[in-house]
């Protein structure tokens, strides 16, 4: 029978490996500052928006994930040249 800490372990894992596969398979996800929109709102007038600087107006960012993945590559690459 598992113990409770085998389960959790197991369980953040799974997570993890999904996490890792989302990420190879849909490397940008929406832009949490916009929320995917593009643009943000006005500091002083709410209803004039301006072009979010973060994601470029494009609603999409690389996902932390690819990130960590493109790192792992790139070093793996660059050692074995």
């Amino acid at each position: 029978m598992l113990t409770i800490a085998a389960l959790a372990s197991l369980t953040i894992l799974g997570y993890a490996a999904f996490y890792l596969i989302k990420c190879y398979a849909s490397p940008f996800g929406r832009c949490r500052r916009c929320k995917g929109a593009g643009q943000r709102p006005g500091l002083i007038i709410r209803r004039l928006t301006r072009e979010c600087r973060r994601c470029a107006a494009t609603g999409k960012r690389v996902r932390v994930g690819r990130r960590l993945i493109e790192h792992i590559r790139t070093e793996y690459r660059a050692g074995n040249q």
